[in-house]
């Protein structure tokens, strides 16, 4: 992978179109949450299917934890449509069968010429696309476990949220403050 997407650094606010055709900036995507980034092989590959499946039981979880979740892929509008609705996803899937993504980023999966697909990484990522965490997936077992995927986003929400414990002295003081905007529902 690029020397330049690191822990601490920022991820590119890659600009692509969705599996309805309209063009989105991730920054867009990820308002002010916390992101789960997968770089997809695409539709072709079966452990892609079995990770986004898995992805696609956690997300109701995701969405009440104000997560965000976007995959990108090589995929062509079609497979992105097909790979999108086959395992379930509710999420934004987004096509990038130029392979800028993979270009960008040199993670060009070079033992499979045939399907030219970047190497899987999912990417961990604190709101302004900081990187938190990557995972290299091209061996299946180098994916994150949904356990391990709770784990990142329990560190990332800590690290973010004022709020993330309301026991906290001075987080109940802020609230008697009247200093509401620090607050995530207010």
């Amino acid at each position: 992978m690029n020397k330049n997407i690191k822990v601490g650094s920022f991820f590119p606010d890659f600009e692509l179109k969705n599996h309805e055709g309209k063009s989105h900036k991730l920054s867009q995507l990820q308002g002010n949450n916390p992101m789960i980034l997968s770089l997809s092989r695409g539709h072709f590959c079966p452990k892609e299917h079995q990770f986004h499946k898995k992805l696609a039981e956690f997300y109701s979880e995701l969405k009440v934890s104000y997560v965000e979740l976007v995959t990108i892929t090589t995929d062509e509008r079609l497979e992105l449509m097909e790979f999108r609705n086959s395992v379930g996803a509710q999420w934004a899937f987004l096509g990038d069968p130029e392979r800028k993504v993979q270009q960008d980023l040199d993670i060009k999966e070079y033992t499979d010429p045939k399907h030219n697909p970047m190497i899987p990484h999912v990417l961990i990522l604190e709101p302004e696309l900081k990187i938190f965490r990557i995972y290299n997936g091209y061996w299946y077992t180098g994916r994150p476990s949904i356990h391990e995927l709770i784990q990142d986003l329990r560190e990332v929400n800590q690290k973010i949220r004022f709020d993330w414990d309301l026991s906290d002295q001075d987080v109940k003081q802020a609230w008697e403050n009247g200093e509401k905007e620090k607050f995530f529902s207010h």
